[in-house]
């Protein structure tokens, strides 16, 4: 499995963003409010994550008092990063659809709640793309740097 890239994730953000703006310029008005429980139900994920990356990278590396890891377990970590990279990229750029399409009316109290918790969103999934690639960074094999290094023919 390759690492993600931060570019196709950069992509996803910018494509989804455009997309939902577009639909949200004849629907907003028709929608309700965007739910705040998003912001604290991602930082949670992300936390999550970032936490299981760190306590994964010292059994990884075998630090006195963790137990070996079971190579089966970071192949799924692995996995779960990679699928929540990629989750979060899509949601952080619908909520940034969803502030794009607001900007112009913030002197309106919807709008202007809906770019708060939008951008509030927005800033979550973008810790949560962060907490995912850190935690696949995590599980890698210590010898991966020097492979990395070496030239390919």
């Amino acid at each position: 499995m390759k690492p993600s890239r931060p570019g196709l994730l950069v992509v996803l953000v910018v494509v989804f963003a455009l997309i939902t703006w577009a639909l949200l310029q004849k629907t907003y008005s028709e929608l309700q409010t965007l739910p705040w429980t998003a912001i604290p139900t991602v930082l949670l994920l992300a936390i999550g994550e970032a936490y299981t990356g760190w306590a994964t990278r010292a059994r990884i590396h075998r630090k006195p008092g963790t137990k070996p890891v079971d190579p089966i377990a970071v192949a799924r970590l692995v996995a779960l990063a990679k699928a929540t990279a990629l989750a979060g990229s899509v949601f952080a750029g619908i909520f940034a659809g969803f502030v794009l399409r607001v900007l112009d009316l913030l002197s309106l109290p919807q709008p202007r709640y809906d770019a708060l918790v939008g951008g509030g969103s927005f800033i979550a999934c973008v810790l949560l793309i962060c907490a995912a690639l850190y935690l696949e960074y995590c599980c890698r094999v210590p010898g991966d740097r020097e492979k990395d290094k070496r030239p390919t023919q």
